[in-house]
């Protein structure tokens, strides 16, 4: 039992009583931690250590502490960072930034149930900053997204005791904000035949001719851009799948193996593709002749006039134009080429 002191009267006149509890060691930085407790009697006290020493032995002990949100978050992306691809990662952090404007300086502890109601709220009123005006309401499966992100942290410094229960548990979004987003942004669907035939009419003039046919053979956007000429056997007519190139923020570029185990694959060429491919590697090497010194060679397939490795933003660009001119549903979005 720790020592309870009786304190000197203080300018009222009030005598006080205060003990020093002993909570262990914090598990990840070892140092020692204490509670100090101060109460207007001995017996409150006494009661106090008691709730204290209770809840440490059955595990339900929540130390109080001064940890704003912003700081666990860095806590909690910190220890999934292992875990996770750096672009998923990255979407965490987009997704969570929401949560760090409207709470982040809040202490962890003192978020209740309350301001994560108000949070949600104004993820569907107010939390744009950008891809529309800022300042609107984000679109409900982003502020879905945002919202199980920010659930998933608190879930997180729950079960390190950092809070005694998640606020955001219960927390959902309205179903009829979800309803109506869902019935102003319908699914995107496959193309059907005729879209594709007018596709291929639209890019069968395009440089790019072969990586369109490739997002139609079902290959991902990292797909096409990682795909190296060693990957392509043009004698047997097969192509390997081991390599990915993807995009972080449009700004950095990642490279990396397939996006599971079963994305490594080896597929054969339907001879309209087998033609493509070949006609666009002696495009290349045109290319590269007449640019001479001005080229540079790179192992890959998917690459502009001067031998520069293409990006998956890059694929998506140039496919919207044949888009647009062959009246295709979902405008610029290479999803529904991949999918048809």
């Amino acid at each position: 039992m720790p020592t309870i002191k009786k304190l000197p009267p203080n300018k009222s006149g009030q005598v006080r009583y205060r003990a020093v509890v002993d909570i262990g060691d914090d598990a990840e930085t070892g140092k020692r931690r204490q509670i100090t407790v101060t109460r207007n009697t001995s017996k409150e006290v006494k009661n106090e250590i008691a709730r204290l020493t209770n809840e440490r032995s059955n595990g339900t002990l929540v130390a109080p502490s001064k940890m704003t949100l912003n700081e666990w978050l860095d806590k909690w992306l910190e220890r999934r960072a292992p875990d996770i691809e750096a672009s998923t990662l990255n979407g965490y952090r987009n997704a969570l930034m929401h949560a760090r404007e409207r709470l982040g300086c809040l202490p962890l502890q003192d978020i209740t149930e309350e301001d994560v109601i108000a949070f949600a709220s104004w993820l569907l009123a107010g939390a744009r900053r950008r891809g529309g005006p800022a300042g609107t309401g984000l679109r409900a499966s982003s502020a879905a997204g945002a919202l199980q992100r920010f659930r998933e942290a608190l879930d997180y410094a729950a079960v390190r005791k950092m809070i005694n229960a998640n606020p955001a548990m219960y927390v959902h979004l309205p179903k009829l904000a979800v309803n109506a987003d869902q019935q102003a942004h319908p699914p995107v669907l496959p193309w059907d035949e005729t879209e594709i035939r007018a596709f291929l009419v639209g890019v069968r003039s395009e440089r790019l001719y072969a990586p369109f046919l490739l997002s139609l053979m079902g290959l991902r956007p990292a797909e096409v851009c990682g795909l190296r000429w060693s990957d392509i056997d043009l004698d047997a007519g097969t192509l390997a799948i081991t390599n990915t190139r993807t995009m972080i923020g449009n700004a950095v570029t990642i490279e990396k193996g397939t996006k599971t185990a079963a994305g490594t694959r080896t597929l054969p060429l339907p001879d309209p593709v087998l033609h493509a491919l070949m006609a666009f590697q002696l495009r290349q090497s045109t290319e590269q002749h007449d640019a001479g010194e001005a080229y540079t060679p790179s192992a890959y397939m998917f690459v502009d006039e001067l031998g520069q490795p293409l990006t998956t933003r890059h694929l998506r660009y140039y496919t919207y134009r044949p888009c647009a001119l062959s009246g295709c549903v979902a405008y610029g979005c290479t999803t529904p080429v991949r999918h048809a």
